[in-house]
């Protein structure tokens, strides 16, 4: 490919009169101009702007490539070669993939203020204190996490039907007194605020170059899911295969989750585990292993209802399915310890730093942990877990079966 410079573009509703200078020059000087068709129309014709205009393919991402060769191959110099984006193409927008394909020494990118920026604008929103999700083309679900009493969000959508879409989940969640405003259009000759509080309002279409701004407000009696792990057993739906609240806390306390890191949830059950990782971080990524199809099933569902519908599910047994996955930066194994070469094969597939967090409840399971604990050090613990519960008409601890957990850190290992 080219080493030609690339210059990316922001506009805005307004099209060309609400461009800088800056930007203007650039767009007149290029030889080539790709954009959607809709960014192209916002231009004036020749002989104002003169380049070539060629429309983005779609789907984009497998012909990105060749279009960003051809296109610089028939230009001349550095510039001559113009992508057109919405607002700041760094936010949500092509200038994040083009900086990953190309690399960002390869990019000269002019922003124009996002839809965000306009958003808060008009809300009176300091940005620094407002979560932001964009739904174009992605599950409306990606909202979930960011569902919290007191906390305001803007979400970025691309349908005529987003804000009923986002009143329906709201009410569902048990958020339906939350202020839904629809911003539409912003900073263009066609904008439009308007506030949709009940579902009633919420039911029309609108543009689909809109924002839906919510001020999220708990419905009484309603208890949030944090975000901190350690959900309560009811938020999944399980067939009794769940690793428990009070362990799953315990083990994603010691897999300690870093944004942007891949965890493999091997033997995934209901994917509690898997699904905690990612709720941490909208940058986390997870892969749960389940070789029974009706459990993954219910894995793909716990995982949209819980706002990450991103987590992959792969079918198979441990340890022929983990072969060929990304490589992990921390493992969990919430069952199958006692089938060889599970525990090695998730030791061998982490890198330094790595960290393996391995549960058992049986005696043949936990026999094995001990001895890998013997032979690779790291921490053994034995966790019991009791709850009040009733003896006739006094109160008595019933104990759950104890489990052994075995955890380390890749640079542990001898």
């Amino acid at each position: 490919m080219s080493s030609q410079i690339v210059t990316v573009a922001g506009l805005g509703a307004d099209g060309w009169p609400g461009l800088s200078p800056l930007t203007r020059d650039a767009i007149e000087r290029a030889e080539v101009i790709v954009g959607a068709p809709r960014h192209l129309a916002l231009l004036p014709a020749a002989p104002y702007v003169k380049g070539r205009r060629i429309p983005l393919p779609s789907p984009l991402l497998p012909a990105l490539p060749e279009l960003i060769a051809a296109s610089a191959d028939n230009a001349n110099g550095d510039g001559a070669l113009v992508v057109l984006a919405s607002g700041d193409p760094m936010l949500f927008g092509i200038g994040g993939t083009l900086a990953r394909l190309l690399g960002p020494e390869r990019l000269r990118v002019l922003p124009h203020p996002s839809s965000v920026s306009l958003a808060a604008a008009r809300l009176g929103w300091p940005l620094d204190d407002v979560d932001v999700v964009s739904l174009v083309g992605r599950p409306c679900e990606l909202l979930h996490p960011l569902l919290q009493p007191g906390r305001r969000v803007l979400a970025l959508t691309a349908s005529e039907t987003a804000a009923a879409d986002i009143r329906a989940l709201l009410d569902a969640r048990g958020f339906g007194a939350s202020p839904v405003t629809v911003l539409a259009d912003l900073g263009g000759p066609a904008e439009r605020v308007s506030v949709a509080s009940e579902a009633s309002q919420a039911g029309g279409p609108h543009s689909r170059l809109a924002i839906i701004a919510v001020e999220c407000r708990l419905d009484p009696g309603v208890a949030p899911l944090p975000r901190t792990p350690g959900l309560p057993d009811g938020a999944f739906e399980h067939d009794g295969q769940l690793t428990k609240r009070e362990l799953r806390a315990l083990a994603l306390a010691a897999l300690a989750p870093v944004p942007g890191q891949l965890l493999w949830d091997v033997g995934a059950g209901s994917g509690s585990v898997g699904i905690e990782w990612m709720r941490v971080h909208p940058a986390s990524r997870a892969i749960a292993v389940e070789p029974r199809e009706d459990r993954r099933a219910r894995i793909a569902r716990n995982a949209a209802a819980l706002g990450v519908p991103g987590l992959r599910v792969m079918a198979g047994s441990a340890p022929q399915a983990l072969a060929g996955l990304d490589p992990p930066d921390a493992v969990f194994v919430g069952g199958g310890v006692t089938t060889s070469g599970v525990v090695e094969t998730c030791l061998d597939a982490l890198g330094p730093g790595g960290r393996l967090v391995a549960n058992a409840v049986t005696l043949e399971g936990q026999a094995v942990l001990a001895d890998w604990w013997h032979r690779r050090g790291g921490t053994l613990t034995r966790i019991g877990v009791e709850r009040a519960d009733a003896l006739g008409t006094l109160t008595t601890w019933r104990p759950a079966l104890p489990v052994v957990q075995w955890s380390i850190h890749k640079e542990e290992c001898p």
